[in-house]
């Protein structure tokens, strides 16, 4: 008690500042109505600062499995659309029957286990196999583009033969009109494949966007693939050009199998003509 007592005597000018500065801060924050919006509003801006912090990090935190959801919900929403397109439009009415009524693709969501891009012969490797209903010679893309072609599967995985793959070939064409080549890669740049064969006639501007021609069985038509960025202004045999994919073929993650419902179908009327 008697060192309370001696602690008070000893400071006691300077704990009666103290108290007159809280008094005097009191009565300011009180009636000074600028002064206290000013204490609050940075208060607030503390707190809303760590709480927003907090958020941003659970956020980041569960990108992996919103990713995967909305991936899944894409898919969805992707084969319903391939249902709506497959009803038949008559003059009065829409007809829906079992010979009518039919879809031409299925997709399947898939995640890039493996990518490769800095060799000559690249693969990817996808978590979806043949339990999935995965098989060979399916066409791989995602929302930007074309990625490449289903090779080999096994029950729970798949091996892609990417885009950038020199034994890769796919039809495309120019946007909005008819003129078609063969879409290759160099070996070169993996923000660059070529086209090929293009008719000499064709009309082509830098800027120009390419996709799929939809003249095989694995790619639907019009997917996209990239602008074109280089034109070889020589006279030459096969009217190369370079396109800049729209897809970083670097980072890549959920992809889209489509497998189409008609390719034995066609490709079992084409050999019949061979024939």
């Amino acid at each position: 008690m008697q060192q309370i007592i001696y602690f008070f005597q000893k400071f006691k000018y300077f704990l009666f500042f103290i108290f007159l500065e809280i008094i005097a801060l009191a009565f300011t924050f009180n009636n000074l109505n600028f002064q206290k919006s000013k204490f609050i509003n940075s208060a607030n801006s503390i707190t809303g600062g760590i709480y927003s912090t907090i958020s941003n990090t659970s956020e980041y935190f569960n990108l992996k499995e919103q990713n995967a959801l909305l991936a899944e919900e894409n898919n969805r929403l992707k084969n319903l659309l391939q249902k709506q397109n497959s009803i038949v439009n008559t003059a009065d009415s829409i007809v829906i029957d079992s010979l009518k009524y039919y879809q031409k693709y299925i997709y399947t969501v898939a995640k890039i286990n493996k990518n490769e891009y800095s060799k000559a012969f690249n693969f990817l490797l996808i978590n979806k196999g043949s339990n999935q209903g995965i098989g060979k010679e399916m066409a791989v893309i995602n929302s930007k583009g074309i990625i490449g072609i289903t090779e080999n599967t096994s029950s729970g995985y798949t091996r892609v033969q990417s885009i950038l793959n020199r034994n890769s070939k796919i039809n495309a064409r120019l946007k909005n009109n008819f003129y078609f080549g063969t879409l290759q890669w160099d070996g070169k740049d993996y923000n660059t494949v070529q086209l090929h064969d293009i008719p000499r006639q064709a009309p082509l501007k830098i800027g120009d966007t390419i996709e799929t021609g939809g003249k095989s069985t694995i790619f639907p038509e019009g997917i996209p693939i990239g602008t074109i960025s280089k034109i070889n202004q020589r006279n030459t045999v096969d009217n190369k050009v370079d396109i800049t994919l729209f897809n970083d073929m670097s980072n890549l993650g959920y992809v889209y199998v489509i497998k189409s419902l008609d390719k034995t179908e066609i490709r079992t009327l084409q050999a019949t003509e061979n024939e």
